[in-house]
């Protein structure tokens, strides 16, 4: 099975947002369509970073590395295909 590490990008709040899928878009779709919970605040979201994984346990590694770095030049870094996903 295939596991994707996506992020989204809010305009309004001037935000990005990561998680894991293994379908984005529909989970794009429940970003913006979900009636309450904290992404709604963000809508419309838009998909800037889509990355497929071969195991769960990869693509979580790397949600976690990039959420404690709470480094927005990382997450820049990442969506302009710069940044290198070896351990």
């Amino acid at each position: 099975m295939v596991y994707y590490l996506y992020i989204l990008y809010s305009a309004s709040l001037d935000h990005y947002y990561i998680g894991i899928s293994h379908d984005p878009e529909e989970r794009l779709q429940y970003h913006n369509s979900f009636p309450s919970g904290w992404t709604v605040r963000g809508c419309p979201w838009r998909l800037v970073f889509v990355k497929p994984f071969s195991d769960k346990t990869t693509v979580k590694y790397w949600e976690t590395f990039i959420k404690k770095q709470k480094k927005r030049a990382l997450i820049e870094k990442i969506i302009s295909g710069v940044f290198d996903f070896t351990k």
